[in-house]
């Protein structure tokens, strides 16, 4: 564990040394294997999904914002009164300012993609802290008051993500549905709609991809899939909220 108390430059110094150590004793793929670990990293809080009795769900989407998507998944979240975590990318954001206000004027809870998106694996502290702060800051700009969570693109996070967002007192979020993730999947908003359904369980974190002209189908699955996991009793909650839950049963 990297200890608060080490000047800048020996935390630099100690990632780097740290980076050196797996490349060493484990070799490139396993290095790969922890950068894309959805539960485990080296230091550090991770969410994938909260252990709970109860039947809340979250349902996330990641990138964006883009007009393609934010109009008709605001739609059908508002038909059927669901809330929701947007994971933005910071450029993104940034171009498209007043797509940000209306998801945070819906009342949707925004969190951070990153700025660039890129892959938060061999970058050092400097660079996190301007990618993960510049979109906070674009993020704060849209009027969204809540808690801000933190997604690593692509889930990929190393040592300094997680370390930083430890130093800070916040974790990484990932996930434990991912019916994108699958290409048979993810071609059919009806198999998108049942892999979600089926896939889910209490304390559950849904990743989506909804945002960009091309992704129809998981818009289109949407709704259906809120209906299927209703009909099973499950009601909906924003990262933060499910987060709040922890240790509650």
């Amino acid at each position: 564990m990297i200890r608060p108390h080490l000047s800048r430059r020996a935390r630099r110094w100690t990632i780097s040394l740290a980076v050196v150590l797996v490349l060493l004793l484990g070799g490139g793929y396993a290095l790969l294997r922890v950068a894309d670990a959805r539960t485990f990293q080296f230091f550090g809080g991770l969410t994938d999904r909260v252990e709970t009795s109860q039947k809340v769900v979250a349902l996330t989407f990641d990138d964006g914002p883009d007009s393609a998507g934010v109009a008709p998944v605001l739609a059908t979240l508002a038909s059927r009164g669901v809330k929701a975590t947007f994971f933005l990318i910071g450029r993104e954001l940034a171009a498209h300012p007043e797509l940000g206000r209306e998801l945070a004027a819906a009342g949707h809870e925004l969190g951070n993609h990153t700025y660039s998106h890129e892959r938060m694996v061999l970058v050092t502290p400097g660079y996190v802290a301007a990618e993960i702060e510049r979109t906070d800051a674009l993020i704060r700009r849209t009027g969204y008051r809540g808690e801000i969570t933190v997604r690593p693109p692509n889930g990929k996070k190393l040592l300094a993500l997680p370390y930083y967002l430890h130093e800070h007192g916040r974790q990484t979020i990932m996930w434990d549905v991912e019916p994108n993730s699958y290409p048979d999947v993810d071609a059919s908003a009806a198999a998108t709609a049942e892999y979600v359904v089926t896939h889910v369980r209490p304390g559950s974190i849904v990743v989506l991809h909804a945002m960009y002209p091309a992704r129809e189908a998981t818009r289109e699955a949407l709704g259906p899939a809120i209906d299927g996991l209703r009909a099973r009793g499950y009601r909906f909650v924003t990262v933060s909220q499910l987060l709040a839950l922890r240790g509650k049963g």
